[in-house]
């Protein structure tokens, strides 16, 4: 039980706080500088507006996505061993589809354009990319700590 209670603390937490910095840019916020703006952009892509093609499918195939990746956690008692982890990871997930299925798109906000332009991205676009990169590093430091005992 207790376990399950961080995962939904994590999971709250992250869900409203990049719901609420994508609020402040949908009503109007902006800030430029020479390598970073702050400017609302609504991607009906993935990263690098990739797969826009798909238009309202996207939601659909994210959708059965998370919803695989939940079943696998489940099953490979993910959600057991790193429960704020894994609560990050949907939460940022789900935001991003929310997103989809409420505004037609995910809501991006963070432009890099210093020596180079790179993609657009959000608080939850971070959020996943740290949860993954968590698991990993668990995942192989797991691996190779059971192989040295």
């Amino acid at each position: 039980m207790k376990t399950f209670l961080k995962f939904l603390l994590a999971f709250f937490v992250i869900f409203v706080i990049d719901q609420a910095i994508k609020y402040v840019f949908l009503h109007g916020f902006e800030w430029n500088s020479r390598c970073i703006s702050l400017v609302l952009a609504i991607n009906k892509g993935v990263a690098f507006s990739m797969f826009e093609f798909l238009g309202k499918y996207l939601k659909y195939i994210q959708l059965a996505l998370i919803a695989g990746l939940f079943i696998f956690f489940i099953k490979e008692k993910i959600f057991q061993k790193h429960p704020v982890i894994t609560g990050i990871l949907f939460a940022a997930a789900l935001s991003n589809l929310f997103d989809r299925f409420i505004r037609g798109g995910v809501v991006d906000y963070v432009y890099w354009h210093c020596g180079f332009d790179f993609a657009i991205f959000n608080f939850a676009d971070v959020c996943i990319d740290f949860a993954v990169i968590a698991l990993a590093y668990f995942y192989f430091f797991a691996k190779i700590s059971n192989k040295v005992a």
